[in-house]
């Protein structure tokens, strides 16, 4: 399996181009430069997308779980067996690093596949004796035709997080991958076709947001949306979505806290932390933006930081030598240059980093490439600790109370993931529950279940994905009373 030089959207079965002709260029962040192009697809392609889902769904939805097991497992297999080459997919169309695409996306991509085609055997309803009058019992349906919009950070594993349980519980699917990181979705889709997938289950319509996913939104058919990405992206869906009475599961931004107290194991705790803070050059929505540490071990812990984080390798993604590849796109590296600009105008210092990379290789030298930054100095309510940055920038500030540093955690509108570090048990259950987080991981970070519930709170989204949550997002309860 290689990535093809001109991509197309999966529709019916088929690989096809736009209705339109149109196409768009797909950028190598690593370089710069145009080494593919994508279908510029409109409200036709999802049109032709919608009819294949409609004619597929009724034989879909009745063929049983046990048969869409079976297949949902059998892409789960080609996923295992084609992992090298969706890696360097992933990382050539993405830039992060391709050890990180091996060892994290496309296991995960593969897991999703698994754990949603065997959830569906051991999905259960509920019955309620009225004794002696009657007894209610539940059915779980599927909806019917569903949107899956995914973002560009993690390309191949956010998209099939969304439509494997989607497919499972008996829907058929348009799904939209970010543009911006097309690739791996469009060798899914010859995945799909090699392990018998029926034509149009699942549809693969690729474009612009404001083109392809709008059209997706808007369509009346269309009666769920699972969208992740920018805050600002999913309050203009629910706008559209809301009024159409649509289904709406929304994982949007996140500003994360890191809590560290002084009593952490502080080796394990900086381990993590420069994890938590730079993976995926801190591209991905659960990152620790905001770092916040008591103040008898800050100055220890900015040494420490500052330090690791000058030593981080940032370069080529193909290179299992480097730590952090390149950012996503040129845009997305100069939004990340103004917030560190802002930064400074706001009185932050900047400790290191911030700088653009000039590579000796000379292919890499229009890549999108920028050392990791640190920044003290800063108050909680400024722009720089309040908005999105999505980039390897981390701010650093000490507290002296419990209580300072679960206001200054809970002091954005962002509620997705905090993070928190202690020996204490006691003072760790007392401040998890106070913090205003979907997720809170205690001495760890990114440990995932994919049984427990996903998402967050205040402006970080609506609903929850993952395990029994998803299930129940993409079907619809219906209640039968039976009397006696």
């Amino acid at each position: 399996m290689t990535a093809d030089t001109t991509i197309l959207n999966y529709i019916n079965g088929n690989l096809q181009a736009p209705q339109s002709g149109r196409f768009l260029d797909n950028y190598d962040p690593s370089t710069g430069s145009i080494y593919s192009q994508i279908p510029d697809s409109d409200s036709q392609d999802v049109q032709l997308a919608v009819d294949a889902a409609r004619n597929a769904f009724p034989s879909w939805s009745s063929c049983g779980v046990q048969e869409r097991s079976r297949v949902m497992l059998r892409i789960a297999d080609l996923i295992s067996k084609n992992l090298d080459a969706l890696a360097k997919a992933e990382s050539q169309d993405n830039g992060k690093p391709m050890w990180l695409s091996s060892s994290v996306d496309i296991p995960r991509a593969e897991s999703n596949f698994r754990f949603f085609a065997t959830a569906i055997l051991h999905f259960s309803s509920e019955a309620h004796r009225m004794e002696q009058l009657a007894i209610n019992y539940t059915i779980r349906q599927p909806i019917g035709i569903v949107g899956c919009i995914s973002p560009w950070n993690l390309p191949l594993y956010l998209f099939t997080w969304k439509i494997a349980p989607a497919l499972a519980t008996g829907n058929c699917v348009v799904a939209k991958p970010s543009e911006l990181t097309p690739m791996t979705a469009y060798l899914l889709a010859k995945i799909c076709q090699e392990a018998g997938l029926p034509p149009g289950v699942l549809n693969i319509v690729h474009g612009l947001g404001g083109n392809t996913g709008q059209a997706i939104v808007d369509h009346p058919e269309i009666k769920a949306i699972s969208f992740t990405g920018g805050t600002q992206t999913g309050r203009t869906i629910a706008a559209t979505a809301a009024p159409m009475f649509k289904k709406l599961s929304l994982e949007l931004g996140g500003k994360n806290p890191n809590i560290i107290f002084a009593d952490c194991d502080f080796d394990e705790m900086m381990d993590t932390t420069m994890r938590s803070s730079f993976s995926n050059n801190g591209q991905i929505c659960l990152c620790g933006s905001r770092i916040y540490v008591e103040r008898p071990i800050y100055d220890r812990f900015r040494e420490e930081i500052v330090k690791r984080t000058r030593d981080l390798k940032v370069g080529n993604p193909l290179s299992e030598q480097v730590d952090l590849g390149a950012l996503v796109s040129k845009a997305h590296l100069e939004k990340i240059q103004s917030y560190l600009k802002l930064a400074q105008e706001e009185g932050g210092q900047i400790l290191c980093g911030g700088a653009i990379i000039d590579h000796k290789e000379a292919h890499l030298r229009n890549g999108y490439y920028l050392s990791p930054a640190v920044i003290e100095g800063l108050p909680i309510h400024c722009r720089t600790n309040q908005e999105e940055i999505f980039g390897p920038v981390v701010t650093i500030a000490p507290f002296d109370t419990e209580e300072e540093a679960i206001a200054l955690a809970n002091g954005t509108v962002y509620g997705l993931a905090s993070t928190l570090w202690t020996s204490n048990l006691q003072r760790a259950t007392r401040v998890a529950e106070q913090l205003q987080s979907g997720i809170v991981w205690v001495n760890c970070w990114m440990l995932r279940d994919l049984r427990t519930p996903f998402g967050g709170v205040k402006n970080s989204g609506v609903g929850r994905e993952g395990g029994l949550e998803a299930l129940r997002f993409f079907t619809e309860a219906k209640n039968v009373c039976l009397k006696y």
